[in-house]
């Protein structure tokens, strides 16, 4: 070999090593000032907070990683929560351990969970705590005794005027009001994927360095995919257009269908293979299961930054405007020419 090309072998070898060491380098935090090119005040709280979620979902990940072997864990408490649905002690768990590591922020008033009736308030915070947390802390709990995939599921609000009543009401404002959300999935590797509405970003957790990890950048959802995602056991529960397209999946070719009991794992699938999820109303329950202000205001924003599409069948999920905590809605959600596909069904109704 030549002293030249043994030259541009070793340039060649080095830039690798550079971009390597500049990847592992990526931590969450460094991303998020990166994205808001600052170090603002407001810019040191959202790397901050992010870096609190972080923390919530290693110590989430821990305990499901050993939760075979450990007591006290898998099963259910006995206990119902606010929306009547039996608790499980992972999600007593993880509701827990967001509230012990906001306790510490400094930066986070209140935190509201589906698992809570009403917000968590941390009075040590309040008189400089200017953000709120609202979480799933556990999503897809079925699939908790059965070792398949869960998720946490997080979205950030920026606290507005006083809550000197405690009623919160400042949260029943649209999902565009979110200044950052996202998702953490725990699967063979525990990802963190979220946004600040400056594209979105997936993080795998390394746990040589306990640190998540930029895995990449600017995801953009497919703009049609052959996934569809939706409990087929609730068939004769929706209404005709719902049942229709189904048939018409059924009938085309090109569609697969993957559904795993816990969305954030399948919406993960469609932001990266595209295609649609959906989790409809049923004739009983028009306002379907899943809730607004936890699971599908952030979901949706997660997906619209990437190029894609929410809706409830009929409105943006990010226009649409809680009058309750807790309120529910339908989803469907995914690549745009997917979403738009169900949609017509909706309109021939």
């Amino acid at each position: 070999m030549t002293k030249a090309a043994e030259s541009t072998e070793r340039s060649t070898k080095d830039a690798t090593t550079d971009r390597s060491l500049d990847r592992d380098c990526t931590t969450l935090s460094r991303h998020i000032l990166q994205q808001l090119q600052s170090f603002s005040p407001e810019a040191q709280d959202l790397s901050a907070l992010m870096n609190r979620i972080a923390l919530a979902g290693k110590l989430i990940a821990r305990r499901l990683s050993r939760a075979g072997l450990m007591e006290d864990v898998l099963g259910f408490t006995g206990e119902t929560n606010i929306q009547g649905e039996s608790v499980k002690k992972m999600d007593v768990y993880a509701n827990n351990v967001f509230i012990a590591v906001f306790k510490q922020s400094g930066l986070v008033c209140r935190l509201a969970s589906e698992e809570m009736e009403k917000p968590y308030y941390i009075p040590e915070n309040c008189p400089v705590g200017r953000y709120t947390l609202l979480y799933d802390p556990i999503d897809g709990s079925s699939n908790t005794d059965i070792n398949l995939s869960l998720g946490s599921i997080f979205s950030i609000r920026q606290q507005e005027g006083e809550d000197v009543d405690g009623s919160a009401k400042d949260l029943l404002a649209p999902g565009r009001k979110q200044i950052a959300a996202g998702y953490i999935l725990y699967g063979p590797s525990t990802m963190l994927v979220y946004t600040i509405g400056k594209g979105v970003h997936s993080f795998t957790l390394d746990p040589s360095l306990g640190e998540f990890i930029l895995s990449e950048e600017n995801i953009q959802i497919p703009v049609h995919g052959p996934v569809y995602s939706v409990n087929e056991g609730n068939f004769w529960q929706w209404d005709e257009p719902i049942r229709e397209y189904i048939r018409y999946v059924h009938r085309t070719e090109g569609y697969t269908a993957r559904y795993s009991g816990a969305m954030v794992s399948d919406i993960h699938r469609i932001l990266i293979q595209g295609g649609v999820f959906l989790y409809p109303g049923t004739v009983k329950k028009p306002e379907g299961k899943l809730r607004l202000l936890y699971e599908t205001a952030p979901i949706a924003f997660v997906i619209e930054q990437a190029g894609g599409r929410a809706t409830t069948g009929y409105e943006n999920i990010l226009d649409v405007v809680p009058k309750h905590l807790h309120q529910r809605t339908p989803l469907i959600v995914g690549s745009k020419e997917n979403v738009a596909k169900v949609e017509s069904f909706l309109k021939q109704n």
